[in-house]
Order: C-alpha cells, then structure tokens, then sequence
C-alpha cells in the first residue's frame, strides 16, 4: 500500500513541474494568488530575509556612468581610465549616450512585452530543451536542474550568424524579426567599440585618438557570438519568498542589459546586495566570466540577481557577447608573467553547455570550476 501512495505522490509531483515548466506567464493566467512550493526559498536565500548584512538588499547604488561619445573623441583617454576603475572595482557600469535611436530601444522592449502576451499555445511553439536551438522560449534560471524555479520567463534567440539564425525566430508579433535584427546589429557595434577600449585599458592595445583608430586584435571579437534574450518577470503575490534570477555570473565577455523603468537588478558589492538605479536611455554593462578569464583575473565577473515586485511586471532585454562557440578562451598572454601567473583553464563554449546541464548554475559554479589551484 506505501508503495502505491509513494507512485502516486510522484506521479502528482511530475505532473505539477510539467504544469510549471510552462511559465509563469501561464500560471498568472490562471489566476494565481499565491507562490507554488516549487518557487518558494529556502529562508535563508529569499530576498529580504536571513543574514541582513548580505540578503536584505535594501540599499540603492548608483553605477559608474561612462559616456560612450568620449571614447571617440580627445576625452579618450580619460575615458578609458573610467572604464578601466568602473571594471576593476565594479565590474558593471551604466553606459550613456551610446548612439542607438531611442525608437529601436523602444521597439525592442515593446516587441518582447507583446511575445509574452501571446497565447501561450503561440509561445509553447518555441519550448525546447536544446540549449544550442537558435530560439528558445522557457522559463526559470535552468529549469532541467533547478531544485527551485525563478519567477521568470525567457525568450533567447541567437544571432550568430543572423542569415541562419532568423528563420528559425518567432514569426509573431509580425515585427519581432526586424526588431531584434536592428536591435542586435546595434548592440554588436557599442560591444565591438567597448571590447576595443577594454584592449586598451588591459594594456593590450594603445590607446590614441581620433576616427582612424582600427584595433588589429580586436578581429578576433569581430564574428563573436551573440545571444539576444528577453525576460519577464511577472508581478509576483508573493514577492519575498522567491527571485526573478538566482544570485548568477554572466559566462560570456561583455552584457548590455536594457532595462524597463520598473527596479529589480541587484549586483553583490562589498558584501551586500545592492540595486541598480534604472537610468533613462542607458545600458546596464558588465563583465562575463570570460572577460574574468581573459583578464587573467584582473577584472572579475560579479555576482547579480532579480527582485520581482506584486505590483508591475518587469521586462529586460540583455545581449550577451563573446568568442564564437567554437572558440577557446584563455588569459591573455601578456598578462601573464612570473608575478601573475595562469589563473584559468582555458574554457570553450561546449564546456560550459556540458557543465549548465549537470550543475546547478547559482552563484559563480562554472567559472569556479575553472579556476587553477595554487
């Protein structure tokens, strides 16, 4: 008789993570009112209780504001300085006056909100288990491994190379493909021009003025990958018991996050968690553990995760850059010396897909595991 009961409450329970693997999105159509167990923290890990000097998160910061117009310009080199400190003593900063037409930015957001208010049956189309399919629709954080879902969905769409990718993008909204077609080629350019300054400011390149100015190493970064990834974070009943994102490091070189007005990125800095300002008109960058891996650890990835709130709903949109798949990353010859020796196994994309299926992805787990004992 145990045995049977023991089936059945198994068989429920799968039935319940099926019903969740859908979405948050479905669950709140549903008329949600409460959190379901599968999303609830352990106390200890929920976002404003425990150890108040790490997880209350009460606390607002303002970023480093780099101004991208001065990279072009005879303020480069003090440019390059702020780039230099925003990336060692942060590792994220607020980018201004970056160029993309505010229409293309508002465009981009617009076109994730109204994906997301499709039909579910329209947004189940796109469901998979590939991490390598060029668009994915899911929700969580990793949602084979999680042993707790995040309050979040996601549509994640690559862009490298777009003649191969784009076929396989959602064909609704009607406008979603060229949206995200000019939204990335924008991207791709302000994350060309930033990895060429942080050359620079690693002491890789020279730095000089002036429009003629053409980096011979930044080629290599030239036909990088690029995943394009919008996130909703519905309004939560119960916002204190559960997260958007778990505490995670990015894996690649750069992100440029685009935020809505509505608050909910937090970053770890000096010991407690902190929330990022949303600045109008801005991209939230940071550094990837790739970039960490490049730098010989000179600049670090770092540590953020997600609020949700109970009465807005959030959209971000992040484009995440760095070496082709295919390519291996390592630290930078010239940053290692007899004083700064190697510090990281070199690391490829497939790596990283075998480790996020096995693994649970919070906190820094995969850059850990790349790490070389002293």
């Amino acid at each position: 008789m145990g045995s049977i009961l023991e089936g059945s409450t198994i068989e429920n329970e799968e039935i319940e993570i099926q019903h969740l693997q859908k979405g948050v999105r479905h669950l709140c159509e549903k008329g949600l009112t409460r959190v379901p167990s599968k999303y609830i923290l352990p106390i200890n890990e929920r976002p404003n209780l425990g150890d108040t000097r790490v997880n209350a998160g009460n606390f607002n910061l303002k970023l480093p504001v780099i101004d991208f117009t001065q990279f072009q310009g005879s303020d480069r080199c003090q440019a390059i300085h702020s780039l230099e400190k925003a990336c060692r003593e942060f590792g994220f900063f607020q980018l201004v006056n970056h160029g993309i037409k505010d229409d293309d930015i508002l465009r981009m957001v617009d076109v994730s909100r109204r994906f997301f208010e499709l039909p579910f049956d329209e947004r189940a189309k796109y469901m998979s288990k590939d991490m390598a399919s060029p668009a994915r629709y899911g929700t969580s954080f990793n949602q084979s491994n999680d042993k707790v879902f995040c309050w979040r969905d996601f549509l994640k769409l690559s862009c490298q190379p777009l003649e191969d990718t784009l076929p396989f993008w959602p064909s609704s909204p009607g406008d979603l493909r060229e949206a995200v077609v000019n939204y990335s080629k924008s991207t791709k350019f302000l994350y060309l021009m930033l990895m060429e300054a942080i050359l620079e400011s690693l002491g890789l390149e020279e730095t000089t003025e002036g429009a003629e100015r053409k980096s011979r190493s930044i080629e290599e970064f030239e036909d990088g990958s690029q995943l394009i990834v919008a996130n909703c974070y519905p309004a939560c009943p119960e916002p204190d018991l559960t997260l958007g994102m778990p505490p995670h490091s990015d894996y690649g070189l750069l992100t440029l996050l685009l935020q809505d007005e509505v608050e909910g990125l937090q970053i770890q800095h000096e010991g407690r968690w902190v929330t990022v300002e949303p600045l109008p008109n801005s991209f939230v960058v940071n550094v990837g553990d790739h970039l960490e891996i490049f730098s010989n650890g000179r600049y670090k990835s770092v540590l953020h995760r997600v609020l949700v709130n109970s009465c807005k709903s959030r959209i971000s949109v992040a484009s995440l850059h760095s070496l082709p798949f295919n390519s291996m990353v390592r630290p930078s010859p010239k940053l290692i010396d007899q004083a700064n020796p190697t510090r990281y196994k070199d690391t490829d994309f497939a790596t990283f897909l075998r480790f996020v299926s096995s693994h649970d992805m919070n906190a820094k787990t995969f850059l850990e595991s790349r790490k070389l004992t002293a």
